[in-house]
C-alpha cells in the first residue's frame, strides 16, 4: 500500500525514466547533503590521484534522499561504469560471481537494499572487497575445489534504508560511511526550481513554496509533487504554475500542509483515538491499521518523528501536542503528557 502513496519515498517502476531525467551527474549539480558531498569530493579527488577506485562506500537513510544519485554521480566522477543490482534480486553466488568477474578497473558496483543479501552472499562478497579476488568450490564432496579467482580493483556502493540491520562484519568493511538526512524546505525549493527548468514548465516562487512545504524533506517527493501539480495546472489553469493551483492541485491528492497523508493521519488518529495518545506498540498499530509493521517504521514514522509528531519511548509510540496541534484535535484528558 505504502509504495503507491504519492508522498512514499520509494521510487515506482514508471516513474524511473522521469527520475533519470532529473537525477543530478556531477557533484556540483547536486543539491543538499553538503557535508556528505563534500567528503565525497575530497575521497574522489584523492582516489583519481592515487589512480586508484574509490573506498567501498555505504549509504544509509530514508528513501528518496539521494543514495543511488550519488552512486551514479562517483561513477561518472571517477570515469568508470556503473554495474547497479539490488540484494534481495542476489540470492546466488552464481549472480554475484557473474558481475564480479566482469568489472572493469575502477567500476562502480552499486547494490540497493543491501541489508538483505543472504548470508551466504554476503560472505562470499568479503574476500572480493578486501582483496579483490574470491573462492569459487566447484564439485562437491571429494572432488569439491576451490578456485581463487581475481577480480579488478572496483568500488562496492551499498544503500540501505534499515542500516541497523547490516551485520556488523559487512558494515565494517566500508570505508566511508554516510547518512543522508531529509532536506531542509530552502534545499527542496531549489530543487523544485531546478526540476521545473528542466521541465520547461514555468512556475511562480509561492507555488514552489507550496510543494516544499509538502515535500516531507525528499527530493524524490517534491518532484513526485510537482508532476501532479503540472497536470492540474495544464487542465485547470491554463498551465500556469502558481499557488492557488499548487494548493488546489495537492489538496487533491490529500497531501496536506505539513505533507501528511492520509495514512499518516490514520495513524496519528489511531493512536489519539484507540489509544488515548500512546503508548502503544507498533504491533498493535499495524494490527489496528491493517499495514505491516514494517511499512509504518519504514514509510510512515521516520517523517513524523523528523517534525516531531510523535516519540517513541519505552512503552511504545506516543502523539506529541504538535500533531494535536495539526490535527486540530483536543489533547485526551489522561493523555501521555
Amino acid at each position: 500500500m505504502a509504495i503507491e502513496r504519492i508522498i512514499s519515498g520509494e521510487s515506482t517502476e514508471q516513474e524511473k525514466q522521469f527520475n533519470w531525467s532529473l537525477r543530478p551527474k556531477s557533484m556540483s549539480e547536486y543539491i543538499g547533503q553538503t557535508k556528505v558531498v563534500e567528503k565525497l569530493r575530497v575521497a574522489v579527488q584523492a582516489a583519481k590521484m592515487r589512480n586508484e577506485p574509490i573506498e567501498h562506500t555505504l549509504f544509509y537513510g530514508p528513501p528518496g534522499l539521494g543514495k543511488t544519485t550519488l552512486a551514479h554521480i562517483i561513477a561518472n566522477e571517477m570515469g568508470a561504469n556503473l554495474v547497479t543490482s539490488s540484494g534481495p534480486v542476489l540470492d546466488k553466488k552464481g549472480d554475484l560471481m557473474g558481475i564480479l568477474t566482469n568489472l572493469e578497473e575502477n567500476d562502480v558496483l552499486f547494490i540497493d537494499e543491501i541489508h538483505r543479501l543472504g548470508i551466504a552472499v554476503e560472505e562470499f562478497i568479503y574476500p572480493a572487497m578486501e582483496d579483490f579476488k574470491t573462492d569459487f568450490v566447484v564439485d562437491k564432496g571429494a572432488f569439491a575445489k576451490t578456485i581463487k579467482i581475481p577480480i579488478k580493483p572496483f568500488t562496492l556502493v551499498g544503500a540501505t534504508t534499515r542500516a541497523g540491520l547490516l551485520s556488523a562484519p559487512l558494515r565494517e568493511r566500508f570505508g566511508l560511511i554516510y547518512h543522508l538526512d531529509f532536506y531542509p524546505i530552502e534545499e527542496l525549493m531549489r530543487i523544485i526550481e531546478r526540476s521545473a527548468k528542466l521541465l520547461n514548465n514555468k512556475i511562480d516562487k509561492d507555488a514552489i513554496e507550496e510543494i516544499a512545504k509538502r515535500g516531507r524533506g525528499t527530493p524524490r517527493i517534491v518532484n513526485r509533487l510537482l508532476r501532479r501539480v503540472r497536470d492540474f495546472a495544464m487542465v485547470k489553469n491554463n498551465g500556469v504554475i502558481d499557488k492557488d493551483s499548487a494548493v488546489k492541485s495537492l489538496e487533491l491528492e490529500g497531501v496536506d500542509s505539513m505533507g501528511l497523508d492520509d495514512l499518516d493521519r490514520s495513524y496519528l488518529k489511531l493512536i489519539i483515538e484507540f489509544y488515548n495518545g500512546g503508548p502503544v506498540g507498533i504491533e498493535a498499530i499495524a494490527a489496528t491499521l491493517d499495514e505491516e509493521s514494517d511499512t509504518l517504521v519504514d514509510m510512515i514514522e521516520p517523517y513524523l518523528l523528523k517534525i516531531g509528531f510523535i516519540s517513541r519511548t519505552r512503552g511504545g509510540r506516543v502523539v506529541n501536542r504538535a500533531a494535536y496541534d495539526h490535527l486540530k484535535l483536543q489533547k485526551p484528558a489522561d493523555g501521555f503528557f
